[in-house]
C-alpha cells in the first residue's frame, strides 16, 4: 500500500471485471478510496471485496452509463458516501463485432449507447460537480482501434471509441481553465475476455499474438492500469488532451 492518492475518491466505470478491476485495485492501493460502477451488482461486490480484503475501502454502485439518470445518481451517491469527486475513470465498454453491411442496427446502437454517450453522460455529470469544488482529474478508455488503427469487422466499435478519443481531447481544452484534467488511454490487446476470438483460448491468443503485435505478446491488467494512474497522478500534472497508446507496438 502506498499514499499517492490518500485522500482521493475514485470513481470507476466499468469496475466489475477486466481493465476496471485491475484500476479500482490499484487506486485502492495507493490510499483511495474508491466506488465502482457497472451493470452486474455481484461483480462489483466482488471487486468491492477484493479491495477490502487488501485493507482498502471501496463501495459499489449499480449504474448504466447511457443512461442520464443513472450517471446523475452515480456521481451524487459517490459525493454523498465519500464527501467527494477527485478522480474518475469512465471505462465501460461493450464490443460486438461482424460485418458492417450485415451488423444489425441494435448492435451498432448498443457500442455507440455504451461506449461514447457513456463517456459523454459521465463526463457531463463528473465535470458538473468537479468545476464547482476545485478541478478533478478525468480519464476515459478510447481504443488503440479508433484514433490509431482499424481491423475489418470492427467498424462500429472503431468508430465510438475514435469519437471517444476526440471527445475526450475537445473536453480537456474546454476545462482545464477550470483545474478539470482530461486525458484518454488507448490500449490494444490487454489480458480480458474481449481480446479473445470466437472459440479462442489464451493458449491460442498467446500463440497468435506472437506475430500479431511487435511486443509479442497481450498487454497485462497491471500495465493497463499503471497507465491509467500515471495519467490521474500529480506526476502527469502537464499531460493535457494526451490519447496515451498502449498496444505493444501495434499502432507504432
Amino acid at each position: 500500500m502506498t499514499t499517492r492518492f490518500t485522500g482521493k475518491v475514485a470513481l470507476i466505470t466499468g469496475g466489475g471485471s477486466g481493465i476496471g478491476r485491475a484500476t479500482a485495485l490499484a487506486f485502492a492501493r495507493e490510499g483511495a478510496t474508491v466506488v465502482v460502477a457497472g451493470r452486474s451488482a455481484g461483480l462489483l461486490e466482488q471487486t468491492v471485496k477484493l479491495i477490502e480484503d487488501e485493507g482498502g475501502q471501496a463501495s459499489a454502485v449499480t449504474a448504466d452509463v447511457s443512461s442520464s439518470e443513472d450517471v446523475a445518481r452515480l456521481v451524487a451517491t459517490t459525493v454523498e458516501r465519500h464527501g467527494g469527486l477527485h478522480i474518475a475513470f469512465n471505462n465501460a465498454g461493450v464490443l460486438e463485432a461482424g460485418p458492417l453491411a450485415d451488423m444489425e442496427e441494435a448492435a451498432w446502437d448498443r457500442q455507440l449507447a455504451v461506449n461514447l454517450t457513456g463517456v459523454f453522460l459521465s463526463m457531463k455529470h463528473e465535470i458538473a460537480y468537479m468545476r464547482g469544488h476545485g478541478g478533478g482529474v478525468i480519464v476515459n478508455t478510447a481504443s488503440n482501434l479508433g484514433a490509431h488503427m482499424r481491423l475489418p469487422f470492427l467498424g462500429a466499435y472503431a468508430a465510438s471509441k475514435a469519437a471517444v478519443s476526440a471527445l475526450s481531447r475537445a473536453a480537456a481544452k474546454e476545462y482545464i481553465g477550470e483545474g478539470i484534467r482530461i486525458n484518454a488511454i488507448s490500449p490494444g490487446p490487454i489480458d480480458t475476455s474481449m481480446s479473445l476470438g470466437p472459440g479462442e483460448t489464451e493458449d491460442d491468443r498467446a500463440e497468435r499474438m506472437k506475430d500479431a503485435l511487435p511486443i509479442g505478446r497481450v498487454g497485462t491488467l497491471d500495465e493497463a492500469a499503471s497507465a491509467v494512474l500515471w495519467l490521474a497522478s500529480p506526476e502527469a500534472g502537464f499531460a493535457v488532451g494526451h490519447d496515451l497508446v498502449i498496444d505493444g507496438g501495434a499502432s507504432a
